[in-house]
Parts: structure tokens; sequence; C-alpha cells
């Protein structure tokens, strides 16, 4: 019998808490991998929108970061945090780099048992908005069982809103 696998999505503001919903509730057993997804469209959005509003031919204003100048090191630093918070020297680390929800929903296609996501949206009260869109796509396509956790202490029942009127 194979062991257990789940993914840790380790994510700038909330991966804390994804990361101590982990160490609660995942066994000792349990293989971990901390999932890191540095966003390319950045680049994409920038370029795109310079020569959209100056002509296609222009090129001196367009971005001109090289790999090397990527956040790697900064996914690297989370990377390791989440792993020292979880207590889990042997959690493989994965950085990758791409749209976050088709990167994380690859990951999860390889015989992955549990997604581990920490909602992202509006935390000031319960319900759907509580997802921001790359979660919510994540969570609608995910191949596998999803642990979503608030990554914070979650509001009170008084946040929903009032029922229809009937």
């Amino acid at each position: 019998m194979q062991p257990m696998k789940a993914v840790v999505w380790v994510v700038e503001g909330t991966w804390r808490g994804c990361v101590d919903a982990a160490g609660r509730h995942l066994s000792a057993d349990v293989q971990v991998a901390l999932v890191y997804v540095e966003p390319s469209d950045v680049d994409e959005v920038t370029a795109a929108a310079t020569a959209g509003l100056l002509g296609r031919g222009f090129t001196r204003h367009r971005p001109t970061r090289r790999p090397e100048e990527s956040t790697g090191q900064r996914a690297l630093e989370f990377l390791v945090a989440a792993a020292k918070r979880l207590g889990r020297q042997d959690a493989e680390l994965i950085h990758r780099r791409g749209r976050a929800e088709r990167e994380v929903i690859a990951v999860l296609a390889q015989d992955v048992d549990l997604l581990v996501v920490a909602r992202d949206g509006d935390r000031s009260r319960l319900g759907p908005h509580s997802l921001g869109h790359a979660t919510r796509f994540v969570v609608d396509h995910a191949p596998c069982s999803v642990l979503l956790v608030w990554p914070d202490e979650p509001p009170g029942l008084e946040s929903m809103p009032p029922p229809p009127p009937g």
C-alpha cells in the first residue's frame, strides 16, 4: 500500500494557516510536499499593456527581467520557512512558475491524495467570496480531497447574509 501524499499550497499571506492545519491533521507517515507558485503573468501583462498602448514595435519599456532575477530566492525562503514551521525535514519543496491555479492542478495530478489550501479572498465574512479566483479554480478542479482552512480566526455566524424572506 502506497503512503498517503499531501500537498500544502504555500501562498504569501496565508501559508502559516495551511502549514499549521497540515501539522494538526496529517500524521507523520504522510508524504508532504510544499508548493509555491511564482506567478509569471506579471511580466506578460506588463508587456501586453505596453504593446497595446504604444504599439507592438515599441520595445524600450518592455520588461527586461532575466530568469536569474526571478523571485526564486523568495520562493525558496517561503518554502524553507514553511517546512521549518511544519517541523518536517522530509517535506518535498516544489517551486513552480506560471499561472498558480494551473501549476497547482498539475502538481495534484501526480497521484496526490490531499491538498491543504487556505481561503484567500474576503476573510471578513463566511461564504463563497472568501475564496480568491485561483483558489476557487483549484478547489473546483482538484483531482483529490481538499482541506480548506481559514488562515486565521474565522468570522462569526453573524457575518452570513440573512436568510431570504419566505
